[in-house]
């Protein structure tokens, strides 16, 4: 501290900075919420950070990071290792692996498929990738007698069909196709794999916004022109970016842009 021009000492950034941290709350715990921050500053992959570096991504001051660290670590959601660095602990770990067993994906994937059928009057499935291939996971048929059959978990081509092309895009291949397919959020094919067929996808991301995979609309393509098919491509987005966020949670540096952006 120094003493102003009025007499009155000056509090350095720093002390404010931590004078704010003890004020009440409107709704939620300071301590809390910079202890959760501290968590979520790991990236995917990342398995140790410095406390200089935690400092940074949280925007707090490295005697606050320490505090809330040794904090955390009493409790194993951290672990300081011999070089000083940080990682998370084995009960970050048992939290994930808790939520995982206790989350059943299709109770909330189904719902969402059932939602986009009503919405577009076609059927709804979730593809997702096998090694090379894209298999359906989940379905809804469509209330049209004539419309478009996807077997279960067969095997189909990733290049070839919407549901892949899209997936094999927000994987990060390389050609210009995929790029457009990025920089839209979506991607409609007609007779591409199937002749006669129609569709329309967008991707599904999950924990961490790692891409699970792809959200299709599909039908015959005597009733699905092109047009109809960019009209729909919003719909499909949005449950799309809906169920991401009830799979992902809260937006995050990983976010995808089209994941809130739906690009006409």
């Amino acid at each position: 501290m120094r003493n102003t021009a009025k007499g009155k000492p000056e509090v350095s950034p720093a002390k404010k900075s931590e004078a704010r941290a003890d004020e009440p709350s409107t709704g939620s715990v300071v301590a809390v919420s910079r202890a959760m921050e501290l968590l979520e500053a790991f990236a995917l992959g990342e398995p140790q950070l410095s406390l200089a570096e935690l400092a940074r991504r949280c925007g707090m001051h490295k005697t606050t990071v320490l505090r809330i660290a040794r904090t955390l670590a009493m409790h194993r959601y951290m672990v300081q290792r011999d070089d000083g660095q940080w990682r998370l602990g084995p009960a970050a770990g048992w939290l994930g692996a808790r939520y995982q067993s206790g989350f059943d994906m299709q109770n909330v994937i189904e719902p969402m498929l059932r939602d986009l059928t009503r919405l577009t009057g076609e059927s709804a499935a979730f593809y997702v990738r096998e090694g090379n291939f894209r298999t359906c996971l989940v379905r809804v048929e469509g209330p049209h007698p004539l419309r478009h059959h996807a077997r279960m978990g067969e095997a189909l081509p990733l290049d070839r069909g919407s549901p892949g092309r899209v997936i094999l895009a927000f994987s990060g291949e390389p050609g210009k196709i995929y790029e457009a397919i990025r920089a839209r959020g979506f991607h409609l094919s007609i007779g591409e794999r199937e002749k006669g067929v129609a569709t329309v996808s967008a991707p599904v991301f999950g924990l961490n916004w790692k891409l699970l995979g792809s959200v299709c609309i599909s039908g015959p393509a005597s009733r699905l022109s092109e047009a109809q098919l960019q009209a729909m491509a919003q719909d499909v987005m949005g449950s799309a970016n809906q169920l991401s966020y009830s799979l992902a949670g809260a937006t995050s540096s990983a976010t995808p842009a089209v994941v809130s952006t739906w690009h006409p």
